[in-house]
């Protein structure tokens, strides 16, 4: 998603629209925000990736909570992002299915700009910026805009501080249970660099330990490295994890100007070495994929 809105070369006063000209924190950067204020260009992006062929798109709410989107001063409208992301999803989604085809619409849920199990003062390793219960607390709200709002399932993602992770999987079971609900639930760490662990210091399997209790419908990794780096991490956790496996892997590794190099061919021939070594149930692309990519790993897929 943030790939393609960065397409778009939107500025501060399309961020804004009319309903947010007189805002006193800068808007400009916040992809969320755009589901209000130009919500047809979220929706010819959903749009994009239905045709090229993608089974679950996803909801433009990565930052749709009230703790991320405190840093705007947007707290008080984080239920209608969610909400109204998860509509407009949906909607596209529905459009787009068919008996031989459905498609389905995944409530994101990211990972906080605020993390419960690392300090962000070097100088301090014990202090946090937020607690256990304000990251649930955050958490519940976007959950409930997402469920009202009818997507399929939800997804937890990008996870590099499992505790984080913890939080958001502790908040849609508790809202699970007092809204008698249920709905599949996805998670998605992120390998942050060739340590092979989460920033938060965990192996894969040590990751899937630790989520293994919210009986997800599928594990897997996103984001932070292309096909080829992840290949290994991937290959670990479909050897330990009892349920469907995961990759969404970015377009290639960042180069000098900031974009990523590997070609939708490239990508499509990754994954599917993925897929025929029996590794994966669910592939996709995160940071720097575009609906050519996606459309290159359905076909190959």
């Amino acid at each position: 998603m943030g790939t393609m809105i960065q397409g778009y070369g939107l500025e501060e006063a399309d961020y804004r629209g009319k309903r947010f000209e007189g805002h006193p924190s800068d808007l400009k950067g916040n992809n969320d925000l755009l589901t209000l204020t130009k919500p047809g260009v979220i929706r010819d992006i959903h749009g994009a990736f239905l045709e090229a062929g993608s089974d679950i798109i996803e909801t433009n709410t990565f930052n749709s909570t009230s703790i991320a989107q405190g840093d705007y001063g947007l707290e008080s409208i984080v239920r209608e992002l969610n909400l109204e992301g998860a509509k407009l999803a949906c909607a596209m989604a529905g459009q787009a299915a068919t008996p031989e085809k459905p498609r389905f619409a995944a409530g994101v849920l990211g990972p906080m700009n605020r993390t419960a199990s690392m300090s962000p003062d070097v100088n301090d390793p014990g202090f946090r910026n937020v607690t256990f219960d304000q990251l649930a607390g955050s958490y519940t709200e976007a959950i409930g805009g997402l469920v009202d709002g009818g997507v399929h399932m939800l997804l937890v993602e990008t996870v590099f501080d499992t505790l984080n992770c913890k939080a958001a999987l502790y908040a849609i079971s508790k809202y699970f249970e007092d809204h008698e609900v249920s709905l599949p639930v996805m998670i998605s760490g992120t390998i942050t660099d060739a340590s092979g662990r989460t920033l938060s210091g965990q192996t894969p399997e040590a990751f899937w330990n630790s989520v293994a209790h919210a009986n997800p419908i599928s594990i897997g990794f996103n984001c932070a490295l292309g096909a080829k780096e992840l290949r290994q991490h991937i290959q670990e956790l479909s050897r330990i994890a009892g349920v469907h496996v995961s990759a969404h892997p970015n377009a290639g590794l960042p180069n000098e100007f900031g974009e990523y190099d590997d070609s939708p061919e490239y990508m499509a021939k990754a994954l599917l070495e993925f897929a025929d070594s029996g590794f994966v149930n669910i592939v996709g692309g995160c940071c720097g994929s575009t609906p050519e990519h996606i459309a290159a790993i359905a076909k190959a897929v």
